[in-house]
């Protein structure tokens, strides 16, 4: 019982910081995100005060990003893409999305690896984990001033569905490179030699659990969609969609063995494709009842971010803070602009000023902070990597997002 108390009295810690960063956001009028960053600090500072521990480790954070708080998010932002407009341009999302983010991962890692050049503390496998970390974009601010210059839906979606997609990828990257690293980290060199000279063997595992990932959200979002139709109530297509946005993740994650991010991604789409009638009706509640969810986890994971960041990042990782910048944005910038050409072989043409929004725009926020918060300490160089993706994150917080809306403004005048 006393496990359970100590529980509550942290969650409630965190969720009156995270209320304390909303305020805070509103005071200065600038994004949550950042608000909630400056309570978590703030509340850190606090706890020497009040004697008080978060009880955030390692080991419990990778846990409750990936069962808990991945889910909702992904859920949400696929909940809310109109399916018709995301169909007209699902060639350029996915060729943005898939051979996109890998060549973005690709170059962050380069850059990074060379740009710190050392091998013994900072090996590739750290570089291919910054990498796939890095690209996974976070368009909320842009969205917000896109919507509020009444920029083109066609642009918001191009965007919006870019980044869901992008996401996804990027966590299956992740997973699949922590799995190495990990593995390597427990077993020596021998193994990441092992590793890495199975490319056809990696590429192969690839394709298997995104694919899979597929296969078993479209199948979830179908059953989900049929449910919601047999027993027609506001409240129970409300509990039916929270449940599968946890179970798509248990199923395929668990039980199939494949991308439970992919799972509750396509889960998501399908279901709202296949209720697209009955939104109006009772689907009307599902819209609210995300949009909190989003709002609460995305302020914890900023709140969190405060509470782990650290002076000694700034004054000790200054200088790979600023590698990490640099190569997250000429990787994101050299990916769409090498890409978007061929965006009119499989779909409508990209224009050429909505580029430069895509890759300004590709913010790095609530997801990359989400998955560098569940490294696990084993890895040598965790710290390293953590302080590289906080450093990319405020600069996508205090520069790339403060000044997209005059970006915008001149790009669509």
């Amino acid at each position: 019982m006393e496990g359970v108390t100590t529980l509550v009295g942290q969650g409630l810690y965190m969720a009156v910081a995270a209320v304390a960063g909303l305020s805070i956001a509103r005071i200065l009028k600038r994004d949550n995100t950042l608000g909630c960053l400056i309570a978590g600090v703030l509340a850190g500072m606090l706890l020497p005060v009040f004697d008080y521990d978060t009880g955030l480790r390692a080991e419990n954070l990778q846990q409750l990003v990936f069962f808990v708080i991945l889910p909702v998010l992904i859920f949400d932002s696929a909940w809310k893409i109109d399916p018709d407009k995301l169909f007209r341009w699902l060639g350029p999302i996915l060729l943005l999305a898939t051979v996109g983010a890998v060549i973005c991962a690709l170059i962050t890692a380069i850059l990074v690896y060379y740009g710190i050049y050392h091998p013994s503390g900072f090996p590739w496998l750290a570089a291919l984990l910054t990498g796939a970390i890095l690209a996974a974009t976070d368009p909320v601010a842009i969205v917000a001033r896109l919507r509020k210059t009444s920029a083109n839906e066609e642009l918001l979606t191009l965007v919006e569905g870019e980044s869901l997609f992008n996401d996804a990828v990027a966590i299956v990257l992740f997973s699949l490179v922590l799995g190495i690293a990990s593995h390597s980290a427990m077993e020596g060199s021998a193994a990441t030699g092992e590793a890495i000279s199975g490319a056809g063997g990696f590429a192969l595992y690839f394709a298997v659990v995104f694919f899979g990932g597929l296969a078993v959200g479209s199948l979830c979002g179908l059953v989900t969609a049929i449910v919601i139709l047999f027993l027609r109530s506001a409240g129970a297509a409300l509990m039916v969609l929270v449940l599968a946005a946890f179970g798509s993740f248990y199923l395929a994650e668990h039980v199939v063995g494949v991308s439970g991010i992919i799972a509750v991604m396509l889960c998501a789409i399908v279901a709202r494709a296949c209720l697209r009638e009955q939104y109006e009706t009772y689907l009307s509640h599902a819209e609210p009842t995300w949009e909190w969810l989003s709002l609460l986890f995305n302020a914890l994971i900023f709140v969190i971010m405060g509470l782990v960041i650290t002076f000694e990042m700034f004054s000790h990782q200054w200088l790979a803070m600023i590698i990490g910048i640099v190569a997250a944005i000429g990787a994101r910038g050299f990916a769409v602009f090498l890409l978007a050409p061929f965006a009119r072989y499989v779909g409508p043409p990209i224009p050429a000023n909505w580029r430069l929004i895509l890759s300004w725009g590709g913010l790095r926020g609530v997801i990359a902070v989400a998955l560098v918060l569940s490294l696990p300490t084993e890895l040598p160089y965790w710290w390293t990597v953590q302080s590289m993706v906080f450093g990319v994150v405020l600069f996508s917080l205090l520069v790339q997002g403060t000044t997209s809306t005059r970006l915008i403004r001149q790009l669509e005048s």
